[in-house]
């Protein structure tokens, strides 16, 4: 790597880490405010809803602010944002205010993707090195920032935790906004130099061309990921807890180390996935991982109530293929989409996740609300079995191309 790779890849493994860290810890403060401040969870999953909406919703005018202003202050815009945004979340005591703070936690956030993305493939000479580096931090960051969050929540006061957790936030941004790079030095010189107005026709034009396709079965897909991952994930920690039977000299809200167990194994899950995902034909690959879900989701409770080492073992299985699907599905986004519309078909693949994935929060509220959790865990499962059967009928549509061809 070159100097500027060196740097931009510094600056986008803190940022991706971050985001992260952020994101998933807010089922640990969960645990918190069910219990202290007395919201259902039909009101509660609501609450985070709405950030977690905004976190994917972003991403496609991320995208395009990320061409107009250049990424640099964009990401330094993240950064400043999701710090302030904990800050605003130190001091709510209310549901509407817990609300707002993860509003303009998620609208802040949903920035960073695309503009993270778009500073590698246009500044970093050695991309490939760089995209491995930047899927590590983000895993990193999935499975240290929830565990550090429960591990600080047991000396102090969760708003103290949430301020912070604030504090990186502002280091992190000085170091964007001073770090020296170019993040124009992996363009050619003839970069593209159009007009708004013509980019904002091609940009409909070309989204209209990409849902003609199959891509439309791929976004259906990756909508229905991000539901079974939002839904299973919001409210796991609290679920937990009465699960876990450890005789501890102290009194732990053992489900936040459970759920931060199982996000690290998730790490295993992204490794495996991005080595299957070199295979052709990823909708078969894709159809096991979701069957594999539909399956840990039918046995969960079941298994879970078998024992403490039971639920650890099927918590550790739920961690591994629950990030397995997400290389495979970026891989299966790449095989149903043209290079040009390659920035775009995957500003449409984190809508689908992050944006229209998040009401998987409130669905999973309200069914723990007015249900059982061996409801919610049979909708997951569902869920999870129709995801089956589109990457089945996307492998029937790609055979019927190939023996057309």
């Amino acid at each position: 790597m070159t100097d500027n790779d060196r740097s931009i890849v510094g600056l986008v493994m803190v940022s991706h880490a971050m985001v992260h860290t952020y994101e998933l810890s807010i089922p640990i403060f969960m645990t918190v405010w069910l219990s202290e401040m007395g919201m259902s969870e039909t009101l509660l999953g609501g609450v985070v809803t709405a950030g977690y909406f905004l976190f994917g919703a972003g991403a496609l005018p991320g995208g395009i602010l990320a061409d107009r202003w250049g990424s640099r202050r964009l990401i330094a815009g993240c950064l400043a944002g999701m710090g302030g945004a904990f800050v605003l979340l130190s001091w709510a005591q209310t549901a509407v205010t817990i609300a707002a703070a993860l509003v303009v936690w998620g609208g802040a956030a949903s920035v960073y993707h695309p503009a993270g993305l778009s500073l590698i493939s246009k500044g970093v000479v050695d991309r490939g090195e760089a995209l491995a580096w930047h899927g590590i931090a983000g895993n990193v960051g999935i499975a240290v920032g929830p565990l550090g969050t429960a591990l600080l929540l047991l000396v102090l006061d969760w708003t103290w935790v949430a301020l912070l957790l604030a504090v990186p936030a502002a280091f992190a941004t000085v170091f964007a906004l001073s770090a020296s790079f170019d993040e124009h030095a992996a363009e050619a010189p003839d970069a593209d130099a159009r007009g708004s107005g013509a980019r904002a026709r091609e940009l409909w034009t070309t989204s209209r061309q990409l849902f003609a396709t199959g891509f439309a079965a791929v976004f259906l897909l990756v909508m229905l990921s991000g539901l079974y991952y939002r839904g299973a994930l919001t409210f796991l920690p609290d679920l937990l807890t009465p699960l876990v039977q450890l005789d501890l000299p102290v009194d732990l809200d053992t489900g936040r180390y459970v759920y931060a167990g199982l996000l690290l194994v998730g790490i295993a899950g992204q490794y495996a996935g991005g080595r299957l995902s070199d295979r052709d034909h990823t909708e078969r690959v894709l159809a096991g991982a979701f069957g594999m879900l539909a399956v840990v989701a039918a046995i969960y409770l079941p298994v879970a109530h078998l024992g403490t080492a039971p639920l650890l073992v099927i918590s550790a299985v739920l961690g591994f293929f629950l990030f397995l699907v997400q290389p495979l599905y970026q891989a299966t986004v790449a095989e149903y989409t043209p290079v040009h519309a390659r920035g775009l078909s995957y500003g449409f693949t984190y809508l689908g996740v992050f944006g229209i994935g998040a009401l998987g929060a409130v669905v999973s509220g309200a069914l723990l609300d007015h249900f059982s959790p061996a409801v919610l865990f049979g909708v997951l499962s569902g869920i999870a079995v129709f995801g089956v059967g589109v990457c089945f009928w996307l492998a029937a549509r790609a055979s019927r191309l190939r023996s057309a061809g």
